[in-house]
């Protein structure tokens, strides 16, 4: 199966398409990654090279797959990481070009925003487009809790208050009349570990694991939990159950990451748990 990946790129570490697209290749899938922004590294190590590419960039190569012919095989679209506001309209072109050739295509969004941590950190009229747009056309979204909170309106402090957020995005709205199937949310507090989220019209469950103590704060992970996700919906698995595989393989690279004092996540050292996690987290129902 074939994935159209859209994000960002770093040349050292993982984060955006250095994130997803090892582990989406490590499970068997082809992956054309097109870049948002290619940069040095992550910007959290305070000293970086590289530039934002422009809206028109990112569509001249999606339009160059389509004239190639290749678009019309893909089985998904995954975005992420913007950099630019209008690089949203190439994003919604290549979802539109997929799914007209193939109208069971899955697009899965993470709508990256901002974190509790420091806020909204993207480009002013990038909160608007996803809120707006892309919630729209997605089949899933990704957000983390502070992003659930921005998009919903709604406070999420606990999982059910959460699934309760999530849940409205899920209703059909005058603004978006197509149901979004799934809402993962990331990044949640439980009983002194983390939690991630599965809602969908069914219900609710949540994949518990215990805290790793990463300092500084590791980047990356949520953009290769997205790109797991997708992975094991596309291989046929209900919204829980490829949550908690996806969420179970990112825990064993974290827990390795964590034991080699790395980063930068530990892909290629522990890309055995991307293919079959040794330590299962299941998902369990929230009320």
């Amino acid at each position: 199966m074939k994935v159209l990946s859209l994000q960002s790129a770093v040349a050292y570490g993982h984060v955006g398409n250095s994130a997803a697209v090892f582990p989406l290749q490590r499970l068997g899938f082809e992956v054309w990654p097109v870049d948002t922004v290619q940069f040095s590294n992550h910007p959290g190590y305070g000293a970086w090279g590289g530039d934002v590419l422009p809206p028109d960039h990112v569509a001249r190569v999606v339009a160059g797959l389509d004239a190639a012919g290749v678009l019309s095989s893909c089985d998904a679209v995954l975005s992420g990481y913007l950099g630019d506001s209008g690089t949203g309209e190439a994003v919604l072109a290549a979802v539109a070009a997929v799914k007209a050739d193939n109208p069971n295509a899955i697009y899965l969004c993470d709508p990256v925003i901002g974190d509790g941590e420091k806020g909204v950190y993207v480009q002013d009229g990038i909160p608007a487009f996803f809120a707006e747009r892309a919630i729209a056309v997605a089949d899933v979204i990704t957000p983390n809790r502070f992003e659930l909170e921005l998009l919903s309106g709604q406070p999420a402090p606990t999982l059910s208050a959460a699934a309760a957020a999530a849940g409205l995005l899920i209703k059909p709205h005058p603004s978006r009349p197509r149901r979004l199937a799934t809402v993962v949310v990331t990044g949640l507090e439980a009983n002194g570990g983390m939690a991630s989220l599965a809602v969908t019209a069914e219900g609710a469950w949540a994949v518990r694991t215990p805290l790793l103590p990463f300092n500084p704060p590791l980047h990356g992970a949520g953009d290769a939990l997205a790109a797991l996700l997708l992975a094991h919906l596309l291989r046929g698995e209900a919204a829980p159950e490829a949550l908690s595989l996806a969420v179970s393989s990112l825990w064993g690279v974290l827990d390795k990451t964590l034991t080699l004092g790395q980063r930068e996540l530990a892909l290629v050292a522990a890309q055995d748990e991307i293919a079959l996690p040794s330590r299962l987290f299941p998902p369990l129902p929230v009320a």
